[in-house]
């Protein structure tokens, strides 16, 4: 659906949602766009990007996507593209589900703030980023959660799964500003004003908060298999105790238990008694050698 948005500015705003070939030639022709930059438009895995034209500026920026699952761990299922023509006559948006933030975006140029073609393209580029503010503080808390389980409840909660889910969510998402950083530093050059700074303190910020996230939950990682680790070396501590005291009474049970004719405790009256305190002084001279030594 191509429509055109009216502004108080000398500049045209086109916004193109779920476009189709038709559309996207006609405004190619009219405002000489290249075909090949079309074609990244319409491909829906595209990553971010920024190519300086002769007339005009393209760019893909992907926000971070509202209706995210639980499980989503790639790039389509965490973000949507925006393509963005732009020059100081005109701008050109082109997505394929409507966004949310372009009808904020379109509710303010209705109300007559952008006088500026290069003003509105810094305000949607504010609001790229801000879709990543939300996610990011859904993420620092899952991380929390999870190190809780980890250092206090890690026998109760199954947490390999979601750590991995939540550390591709990170990653990718990382991985997405990281690759956003030319759009970014394009638009606050030298002849920026505090609108580009305060948009480029954001991008920082993120930037930095995703890393803090992404660092934090691979240390997590860590540390839960280290605990794994340690649990499994009390469990084989536990079964070695329990090995060490039985391995003598089976040596002298395995005596015993030999099937010869003569042997000399066999005719003693107090023989079985006396082979029993025996084990029992055996067991009991290890449990006092472990408790001593601080395995028990």
């Amino acid at each position: 659906m191509l429509r055109e948005i009216p502004g108080p500015g000398k500049f045209k705003w086109i916004d193109i949602t779920n476009p189709e070939k038709g559309e996207i030639q006609k405004v190619a022709q009219e405002y000489g766009l290249h075909e090949a930059l079309l074609n990244d438009c319409l491909q829906p895995d595209h990553l971010p990007k920024y190519e300086t034209m002769e007339d005009y500026v393209f760019m893909i920026f992907r926000i971070h996507s509202d209706d995210e699952t639980l499980e989503a761990d790639s790039v389509q299922e965490l973000t949507h593209k925006i393509a963005i023509f732009y020059s100081s006559e005109f701008i050109i948006t082109i997505h394929r589900k409507p966004q949310r933030i372009i009808n904020e975006l379109e509710a303010l140029v209705k109300e007559g703030h952008f006088k500026s073609c290069n003003y509105l393209l810094n305000v949607l580029i504010r609001l790229c980023l801000l879709t990543y503010d939300v996610p990011s503080n859904n993420a620092a808390k899952d991380l929390e959660y999870f190190e809780e389980q980890v250092f206090i409840r890690a026998r109760k909660v199954p947490l390999l799964r979601a750590l991995y889910f939540l550390k591709r969510k990170i990653d990718v998402t990382r991985r997405m500003l990281i690759l956003s950083f030319e759009i970014i530093d394009n638009l606050d050059t030298k002849e920026g004003d505090v609108n580009t700074r305060d948009t480029r303190d954001l991008y920082i910020r993120l930037q930095n908060v995703y890393d803090s996230l992404s660092e934090n939950t691979n240390q997590l990682l860590n540390l839960y298999f280290s605990f794994s680790s340690q649990r499994t070396n009390e469990t084989m501590r536990v079964l070695t105790v329990f090995s060490a005291f039985f391995l003598p009474l089976t040596f002298v049970v395995g005596i015993y238990g030999m099937n010869f004719e003569y042997m000399p405790e066999l005719s003693m009256r107090l023989g079985y008694p006396g082979v029993l305190l025996v084990m029992a002084v055996i067991t009991l001279v290890i449990f006092l050698w472990f408790k001593r030594k601080g395995w028990l």
